[in-house]
């Protein structure tokens, strides 16, 4: 990594340094943005409950009635409905993924368009909890139209980035947004283990061991991502000796899904938490209290299972063994030890299963260590939080972005040779 700096700032470097300046500068927007309130209201005082995760993506947007309150989770939200509808689901989306260069710019328009439907959709709901209820239509579709800007905003600033930039300008943007969060965390985490403990020792011990379990979970979390099974494969009309002996395989991360399964899990759940806000009903709310609610034993469980479900779908969907089969056989490929075709298939989905499930056990602990630290610790601080979806995202856009600096460095080093 150090060496990766150096070379930044390798006098021969001077273009990809102005693409991270103006990532930088690009961000410190973002930055000024999310403490720009939206005229007539007041920030927004207490638990924010489910919508934490939104609130924590977008810098604590949210809960200071900030422009940017809705972040580009609407954009995140669409391209999630999108890439479901393009898995052979509706024929239409599908076709669209297959078509290459076009069809990809027309679902990329569509995602950008239902994006900004439901921001504006999420701006009127959230709009109730901003000014109130007892504030008139016009003043909801105000500051839903002004949160919906913000959004759109927000969509330009990311391809802005992406384009003139360094990395994906969405990822980076709700990066930002978490990280922006982490030095009041770790200020709240010092006042209430230090400050707050009558033995000055035991606070300061309490707070490194809180530091260095914290730096174990990143730790953690950058092994599993960076974590892959490779399966090797061979082409009957092709000799090692023409590639320099390199071994062809196809890597499947222990962790395939990523982050996708937990925000499916959590806007599942956040549905009827919704919903209960405007059901003004006693035994809708209490189910939804006692069965959907994170903090209870049966809520948590079934947010779990949630997850689990839905990291073997999306695994499944996404790498789809009966296509992988199809493919290397139309190719002349073909796994050692295992026969072309259907036997294939079941060999690629077994293994897919096998590395899933390890995936899975580290995504719930993920998901569920932060509700357990919050529930279960002597902690009564709810702006101090362990691991979580956020850490996760957080180490994910990191590790892609460092390794599209360093790819950028090492062709340039390549070029300079010849």
């Amino acid at each position: 990594m150090f060496a990766t700096f150096k070379q930044i700032f390798a006098p021969r470097n001077k273009e990809l340094r102005k693409r991270i300046l103006f990532t930088l500068g690009a961000l410190l927007v973002f930055a000024i943005g999310t403490s720009v309130k939206i005229p007539g209201t007041n920030s927004i005082s207490g638990d924010l409950g489910f919508l934490e995760l939104l609130n924590a993506m977008g810098g604590g947007a949210l809960k200071k009635a900030s422009i940017f309150g809705l972040g580009v989770m609407p954009y995140i939200s669409a391209s999630i409905i999108i890439q479901i509808f393009s898995m052979d689901i509706i024929p239409y989306f599908s076709d669209l993924a297959k078509e290459g260069y076009s069809g990809r710019k027309k679902l990329n328009s569509i995602t950008r368009y239902l994006g900004i439907l439901i921001a504006f959709v999420q701006g009127l709901i959230l709009s109730i909890g901003i000014v109130g209820q007892n504030a008139d239509a016009f003043e909801y579709i105000r500051v839903s139209i002004i949160l919906t800007a913000g959004t759109a905003f927000l969509l330009w600033i990311g391809d802005q980035i992406t384009q003139k930039g360094v990395g994906n300008g969405l990822s980076l943007i709700i990066m930002a947004g978490i990280v922006a969060t982490l030095p009041y965390m770790m200020s709240e985490a010092f006042k209430t283990f230090v400050l707050g403990n009558d033995n000055l020792f035991i606070g300061i011990v309490t707070f490194l061991v809180y530091l260095i379990i914290y730096i174990a979970v990143v730790v953690g979390v950058v092994f599993i991502q960076e974590s892959e099974r490779r399966i090797p494969i061979q082409y009957s009309n092709r000799t090692a000796s023409a590639y320099g002996a390199k071994q062809t395989y196809i890597p499947f991360r222990v962790n395939a899904a990523g982050v996708m399964p937990v925000i499916f899990a959590s806007t599942l759940i956040a549905i009827p938490q919704t919903l209960a806000n405007f059901i003004k009903n006693e035994g809708y709310i209490k189910f939804v209290n006692n069965y959907l609610n994170y903090n209870t034993v049966i809520g948590l469980l079934v947010y779990l299972l949630l997850i689990v479900l839905f990291s073997y779908t999306y695994t499944l969907l996404e790498f789809r063994p009966d296509n992988i089969a199809s493919n290397l056989q139309k190719n002349g490929g073909y796994i050692p030890g295992i026969r072309p075709g259907d036997e294939t298939k079941k060999y690629i989905k077994r293994i897919l299963i096998r590395i899933t499930t390890f995936g899975t056990l580290f995504l719930v602990v993920i998901a569920a260590l932060p509700i357990l630290f919050s529930n279960y610790s002597k902690v009564q601080n709810a702006n101090i939080s362990l691991g979580g979806t956020g850490l996760l995202i957080v180490v994910g856009v990191a590790l892609e972005t460092y390794k599209q600096i360093e790819s950028t460095l090492s062709q340039k080093e390549y070029k300079g040779r010849f």
